[in-house]
């Protein structure tokens, strides 16, 4: 399995290889992607900055889906550092012998791992100013 927080290029292959499993009817995968914009604003770029807790948290969000019943496999990343427009922020896999099932946990998978990641945003924007995203 796959688990990590890293200040390194995210390779989406790896994690669909990484859940591969000859029981698997489906592998679904997700990338989260740096966009230009945010609320009608230019974004010029990025900067993510993690808590020293960022990777068991994540471990326990991998180890919490993988545990479902129907998930053959799960591998989870994040990336810390400063990243530009297109570069990939979170990749996430997850393999099960369904379709719908690989869909629904991938999607929690996701969306547990930005509900409880202590990673934080800093958005730059064209105009020259920022703001802080998910940050308590």
């Amino acid at each position: 399995m796959i688990v990590s927080v890293t200040s390194d290029p995210l390779d989406l292959a790896a994690h669909e290889a990484a859940v591969a499993d000859p029981r698997a009817g489906a592998v679904v995968s997700f990338q989260g992607v740096v966009r230009d914009h945010d609320g009608g604003r230019s974004v010029v770029s990025l900067d993510y900055e993690g808590h020293p807790s960022a990777l068991e948290v994540l471990r326990d969000v991998a180890a919490e889906i993988a545990k479902e019943p129907e998930v053959y496999a799960v591998a989870l990343s994040h990336r810390v550092g400063a990243l530009r427009i297109g570069d990939v922020a979170i990749v996430a896999a997850v393999s099960t012998a369904h379709r719908g099932a690989a869909f629904t946990a991938c999607g929690r998978l996701v969306d547990e791992a930005k509900a409880r990641l202590p990673i934080w945003k800093r958005q730059v924007f064209a105009d020259g100013t920022e703001e802080w995203v998910n940050c308590p």
